[in-house]
């Protein structure tokens, strides 16, 4: 393209119309600032300067003044809530639903916060049938969450397993285990109250929806040995090896009392034996442990323990090898063994518990949901020591 001398009228007019609307947005931003209360800005001062107190009070007054000021009436209200003020967080978040001025967006929104200030008020009905409003809209999602969450609380284990499939369905991850979970929790409900085939099906449907969950097979097997149908029983916990084998920990103490009670309580130790050379677990060798000393003698138990020292030497394992030496060695001997076990045992206390990989809380017992957090299977069913937890 050849350059044109009248060109040179274009660039001084397209400099004066860009000059022009600067001086347009400037002037605007001017007057809307200045139409801003003063109460808002020193809101932001305080917040500023963290005083959230003087900020909300501050705020509100802005309020007062122009009560078509939305957002604040959304940041005041979720403030509130936080701070557990759910009274002032509720008739925020009502004045917003009852305008009748509010775009549809934001009345979703409003009814969105209104239903966690009674979730956290702890009126569950209401929010559930706030959360339930949302379940096509842009909140679908976080709603359903927080459906879970309350479902939860209630132990409603039926609609929780609707909402989980539901949240499955919106953002593509697999909810199979924690579905599993809730049908372990409607079994247990059906064991406490005699009926025994519901609790199976629902057993089976655990299984079915997630075919590694542990907690299913394990309870099955308890079911199996209540009925009398031990060698069923056993086979059920066997079959743990397949699913997840650092579960077989949990169920190791169920089998050999169950190979006990049918006069086969040497085929349970050598069983163990064999877990306990593929699976380390100082849980494994505490009953079998146990389970030696019992059956055949101090020596033998001894000798067990060195094995595994050998093989996986922990400091758990130490102090079970001192508890094994303790029991035969002579007197003048014992009192030195007690002494360093003693030692051995205090500084290993914190090693033998049970962590939760969500929130850290410690335990002696394992459990399957955390009684912290309350997430479900956070506890790997190994001690913290096996799982190179620090001390």
């Amino acid at each position: 393209m050849e350059f044109e001398p009248w060109m040179l009228l274009v660039f001084p007019l397209f400099f004066g119309m860009g000059w022009w609307a600067a001086r347009l947005d400037i002037k605007r931003l001017l007057s809307e600032s200045t139409a801003l209360p003063e109460s808002y800005f020193q809101g932001l001062n305080f917040l500023l300067n963290e005083q959230q107190d003087k900020a909300i009070e501050a705020f509100i007054e802005v309020v007062k003044i122009d009560p078509h000021t939305v957002e604040l009436h959304f940041a005041l209200g979720s403030l509130f809530r936080r701070r557990g003020e759910v009274d002032r967080a509720l008739r925020m978040h009502h004045n917003l639903v009852d305008r009748a001025d509010l775009d549809d967006d934001k009345r979703q929104q409003a009814i969105f916060e209104l239903a966690q200030d009674y979730l956290k008020a702890g009126i569950l009905d209401r929010a559930e049938s706030l959360f339930g409003e949302l379940k096509k809209t842009t909140y679908a999602k976080s709603s359903l969450e927080f459906l879970l969450e309350l479902y939860q609380k209630e132990h409603d284990w039926i609609k929780a397993i609707s909402v989980a499939e539901q949240l499955s369905q919106i953002s593509g991850q697999p909810g199979g285990k924690l579905v599993a979970f809730f049908y372990c929790e409607l079994a247990e409900e059906e064991i406490k109250a005699g009926n025994q085939e519901k609790a199976r099906e629902y057993l089976q449907q655990a299984l079915h929806v997630c075919p590694s969950i542990v907690r299913a097979t394990i309870m099955l097997g308890d079911m199996e040995l209540a009925a009398g149908r031990v060698e069923e029983a056993i086979a059920l916990w066997k079959g743990i090896e397949k699913q997840d084998a650092q579960y077989l920990q949990l169920v190791a103490e169920r089998l050999l009392s169950a190979y006990r009670s049918t006069g086969r309580e040497a085929e349970g130790i050598l069983l163990l034996r064999s877990y306990l050379v593929k699976y380390h677990s100082i849980d494994l060798l505490n009953v079998a442990f146990e389970g030696i000393l019992k059956f055949e003698s101090p020596a033998s138990a001894y000798q067990l323990v060195r094995d595994e020292m050998a093989r996986n030497p922990t400091l758990l394992g130490l102090d079970k090898l001192l508890e094994a030496r303790l029991l035969d060695v002579s007197l003048e001997r014992r009192a030195d063994i007690e002494l360093v076990k003693d030692l051995i045992h205090k500084r290993t206390r914190n090693l033998a518990m049970y962590h939760c990989n969500h929130c850290g809380f410690k335990a002696r017992k394992f459990y399957w949901h955390c009684p912290a957090c309350q997430a479900w299977d956070s506890y790997a069913p190994r001690r913290d020591e096996e799982n190179g937890k620090p001390l």
